[in-house]
């Protein structure tokens, strides 16, 4: 999920083109080691019985549906802009049996769209957004969260090496240099950072067929 402007209301759909996003679930799964870094972030959420847990950018819902299904007394709230990518959203939690609110918004009107919450999260959106939608994002999740609140983000960060830079242009042809490059440069703690986030950790780093995959982690203060 991206936008370049909030009042255009125009946003990058999960695979770039709309006619892709029935493939969307499949190629995540191919090619960024999917299991891997969701286990890992929703391992860092913290036990909780009636926490309200906010996904930005929610796409086709996979990873809202799994914290639901690791919290059922939480409630779970997905948020993405495309409307076809909730459509999947919603089939899919209605196979699993698990209930999640799915909400169709930009990112950067989080705060305006649920409120405040506990824990927020986010997996594949920042590197398909221009930088100051990027820090739109991060300002909104900042301000969704009530004090002492968790931010954890999965997203593509600095790129270490020669292997995951190359490997990582894959991504970059499909979502466009202007927008992936800050990631690949290492871009996010500081978009954070600036946002309002306490204790910015770059959690976890996970090498994929696509590039590394950074975990991100931050507080409200």
């Amino acid at each position: 999920m991206t936008q370049t402007n909030a009042q255009e209301q125009d946003y990058v759909p999960p695979l770039g083109r709309h006619e892709l996003t029935d493939q969307y679930d499949r190629a995540i799964a191919l090619m960024t080691r999917e299991k891997r870094w969701r286990s890992e972030l929703i391992r860092r959420v913290p036990p909780t019985n009636d926490a309200r847990i906010v996904d930005i950018g929610c796409g086709t819902g996979t990873l809202a549906i799994a914290i639901k299904q690791a919290f059922p007394d939480a409630e779970v709230i997905g948020i993405d802009p495309d409307p076809p990518a909730l459509d999947l959203a919603r089939g899919k939690a209605e196979a699993a049996g698990v209930a999640v609110q799915w909400e169709q918004a930009m990112g950067d009107r989080a705060d305006a769209i649920v409120g405040s919450c506990d824990v927020i999260v986010s997996s594949l959106v920042f590197h398909q957004c221009a930088i100051e939608t990027k820090q739109a994002i991060a300002h909104a999740m900042y301000r969704a969260l009530t004090s002492g609140g968790l931010m954890l983000v999965a997203d593509y960060g600095l790129q270490r090496n020669l292997l995951m830079r190359t490997l990582f242009r894959q991504v970059q042809l499909l979502d466009g240099f202007d927008m992936t490059e800050p990631n690949a440069k290492g871009c996010m703690p500081g978009i954070f950072e600036a946002a309002g986030f306490a204790g910015v950790t770059e959690a976890k780093v996970i090498q994929t067929p696509s590039g590394s995959i950074s975990i991100y982690e931050g507080r409200k203060g």
